[in-house]
């Protein structure tokens, strides 16, 4: 025999009841690496942060080969679980040869918001011989910041020499370090799983 409409009445009561009083579970913070470098060329821009950087030479790549944009795309997709940016923007994609390493950087954004994620903040390192950095440094962080959709106080952009020593220290190329704080709340929880 069938439930009655009273019975089912009180089992939509406790039902309500059960996921009004659900302790949905707090963000979770993550943290993501982010490592990338790139040969430095000649008649190539060296692009940095979104930064055209006066130099003799360029790094060499199939996007604008913004080694410090793609350490913190690979950062932030890393702190979500997901695969890296050669994955997401391969090299054999035709469609976004030369694209802004800035682009890249908004796209991981919505990557991230499709699983309830988004970056809090961003630090990272350039690690180049020369030219000398200092003097774009505040405009790097100013464009990542609007790429990431957030205050520049909370991108940092530090650059060192790696004191003549290996790849970099020759000139011979450009690497950068990268660490992304990344807030990811659980999706919502249909009511099937939470009544008992």
């Amino acid at each position: 025999m069938g439930s009655s409409r009273y019975e089912l009445g009180i089992a939509s009561a406790n039902q309500q009841f059960q996921i009004s009083n659900y302790q949905f579970p707090d963000p979770m913070n993550l943290l993501g690496i982010g490592y990338d470098v790139h040969r430095l060329v000649r008649g190539r821009k060296l692009i940095l942060g979104g930064v055209d950087i006066p130099h003799d030479t360029g790094l060499d790549g199939h996007s604008d080969a913004d080694a410090l944009c793609h350490a913190i795309a690979d950062a932030a997709l890393g702190a979500i679980g997901e695969r890296d940016i050669g994955f997401h923007f391969p090299n054999s994609d035709e469609s976004i040869r030369g694209i802004s390493s800035l682009d890249i950087l908004r796209r991981v954004s919505l990557i991230l918001a499709g699983q309830h994620a988004r970056v809090l903040n961003v630090d990272s390192t350039i690690i180049a011989e020369a030219p000398k950095m200092a003097p774009h440094i505040a405009a790097m962080r100013e464009n990542i910041a609007a790429a990431l959709g957030l205050p520049a106080r909370r991108v940092g952009v530090k650059a060192t020499t790696n004191e003549t020593l290996g790849f970099a220290g020759r000139g011979e190329g450009i690497a950068a370090l990268a660490i992304t704080n990344v807030e990811q709340n659980d999706p919502p929880i249909s009511a099937q799983y939470i009544v008992a």
